[in-house]
């Protein structure tokens, strides 16, 4: 009876105090960087450190030219939004290249709205910020980059795929498509988060970035790295599909009658025409987002308060922007089917006539309606037969595409 309440207060403070010794270095780490990133002084610090506060920006309103951006950023959502809605609503783009072009798109339309949430809480209320809050901010331009640039590249690979196997837009390539779609979103959530997770110059002062003070300059070299590495794989992707559709193009007129030699010259036209749509659309992007690219390049190996250039970094970024607004414009200017939709949605009665045709307004880019022989053409081959732009083949004897292409569908 007396050894038992010994016992208990012999274990009792025993517990107690191991289980302070395991838990209090935990939490107290937990509490410091739960209130480290809820300090708005640490932001200060480093935007003083990298010599920003310097400059009248964060003690002004929002600037006529941060108005513009604005505007751009307006545009952007809405031509975006305008181009999403065309593949949803048309059935003739329900198909996996033109879905990735659509996920191309969203990517857009969420970069507008977060460079628009981006411009909104800089300025003057930068200093306002927690480091969580900045975190988020600069994170939502960064994930959305990142998947514009993986959308690039899933397009690329999806067309380089399809040149060297040829398969129908079925089952495994469907499957394809969404993995790709996945795979982009993925990586560039994980880009996105890096920083909020751990990896910036929080307490490591020296190793901050000027353009942005609380990203680590290790960081922004890894993601502009990852950049390039993808950009460059893009190119390589493209420049082997363009060579394989010139080495089957040259075979197309051998042994094969008139009908069937203008039917593949049409559909090699229309493939080639959205390869040149997509390549256009990749060299707008390395146009718009080098100058950038470069900056930060600048900016990891230019000592801190060093180069004056890294304090315009907001006009890059507008450069940078414009990539958005470009994007749509060149779907509609190169493409006449997404052309022809788009007027639908918009305006189909005062743009387009009762059987479909665009009325003529004198400007040559509007004028998307079928000739006669395109019309008979699609009334010929019917709902059957898709076109090599959308990447299908036809499995019937007589098929152009077999033709085109008689080496890979050999095996």
């Amino acid at each position: 009876m007396e050894t038992s309440p010994s016992a208990d207060m012999l274990w009792t403070p025993s517990n107690t105090s191991t289980t302070e010794v395991l838990t209090t270095p935990a939490s107290t780490s937990s509490l410091h960087f739960f209130l480290e990133y809820q300090d708005n002084a640490v932001l200060v610090e480093h935007y003083n450190y990298t010599g920003k506060l310097q400059r009248d920006r964060y003690r002004q309103g929002l600037k006529p030219e941060g108005i513009a951006f604005l505007v751009v950023c307006l545009l952007i959502v809405l031509e975006n939004a305008v181009v999403l809605l065309s593949i949803w609503r048309n059935k003739k783009f329900h198909l996996p290249m033109y879905y990735l072009l659509g996920n191309l798109t969203l990517s857009d339309l969420l970069a507008g709205i977060t460079y628009m949430a981006n411009i909104l809480m800089s300025g003057h209320n930068t200093l306002k910020l927690t480091p969580l809050l900045w975190f988020l901010r600069e994170g939502g331009v960064f994930l959305t980059l990142a998947a514009s640039v993986v959308s690039l590249l899933a397009i690329a690979i999806e067309r380089h795929v399809t040149m060297v196997t040829m398969r129908p837009y079925h089952g495994a390539k469907k499957g394809r498509m969404w993995a790709l779609i996945a795979a982009s979103w993925a990586l560039a959530v994980f880009l996105g988060v890096l920083p909020i997770l751990g990896w910036n110059c929080m307490q490591k002062l020296d190793q901050c970035s000027t353009v942005l003070p609380l990203y680590a300059r290790s960081y922004i070299l890894f993601c502009v790295s990852v950049f390039m590495a993808v950009l460059l794989a893009i190119v390589v992707l493209y420049v082997r599909v363009f060579r394989i559709v010139r080495v089957n193009t040259k075979r197309q007129g051998h042994g094969l009658s008139s009908s069937l030699r203008k039917g593949l010259a049409r559909k090699s036209q229309k493939y080639i025409a959205l390869l040149k749509t997509v390549t256009i659309v990749l060299g707008v992007f390395i146009a718009c987002w080098l100058p950038l690219f470069l900056l930060l390049l600048l900016d990891f190996f230019c000592p801190t308060r060093s180069c004056k250039l890294l304090f315009k970094a907001d006009y890059f970024l507008g450069v940078a922007m414009v990539n958005s607004l470009l994007n749509p414009i060149i779907y509609t200017l190169t493409s006449k089917d997404m052309r022809r939709a788009i007027l639908r949605l918009l305006c189909r009665p005062c743009l387009m006539t009762r059987d479909g045709r665009v009325k003529k307004m004198g400007m040559p880019f509007l004028e998307c309606s079928f000739s006669k022989t395109e019309v008979a053409t699609q009334k010929l081959e019917g709902a059957a037969e898709t076109t090599v732009s959308s990447g299908n083949n036809v499995t019937t004897p007589s098929s152009p595409v077999k033709a085109l292409y008689p080496r890979m569908l050999k095996s």
